[in-house]
């Protein structure tokens, strides 16, 4: 028997349904809904705030720290915000029929890390290596 030298990889090829239910892409769907509706009243909530409490305080202390206090909630809503924007793109992709698949290799992610992160685009061996090289360039 003749071994050849060179390896040839078969790319992942996806069977011909989605590995999930429409029960599971619905139950997903509505949960990002959920979260994307949490994330904008939050938001809502810090405009009101900030309107409400902005206040020019006489003493440089008590300005400093409502400065740092709204400084720090800004903050926190620009990471919200960017999580909304990928609630809308796995959102989309469940929309487009290619949620639960990862982005770099195309197979599955699966159920579980998607329960834990519905967002998540790539499968934990991809997301590993994304990481380790973040590591290693930084």
């Amino acid at each position: 028997m003749e071994v050849s030298s060179k390896s040839t990889v078969v790319p992942y090829e996806r069977g011909n349904g989605h590995y999930m239910t429409n029960e599971q892409l619905q139950e997903f769907s509505q949960k990002l809904a959920e979260w994307k509706q949490q994330l904008m009243e939050e938001v809502d909530r810090t405009v009101g705030h900030m309107k409400d409490d902005a206040t020019n305080f006489p003493d440089p202390n008590d300005r400093a720290t409502q400065e740092e206090e709204f400084s720090l909630e800004l903050r926190t809503r620009d990471r919200e915000r960017k999580l909304i924007k990928k609630i809308n793109e796995a959102q989309k992709r469940i929309d487009d029929d290619e949620y639960g698949y990862c982005e770099t290799c195309g197979i599955e992610i699966g159920v579980k890390r998607l329960t834990a992160r519905p967002t998540a685009e790539l499968c934990i061996d991809c997301k590993t290596l994304e990481e380790i090289r973040e590591r290693q360039t930084a």
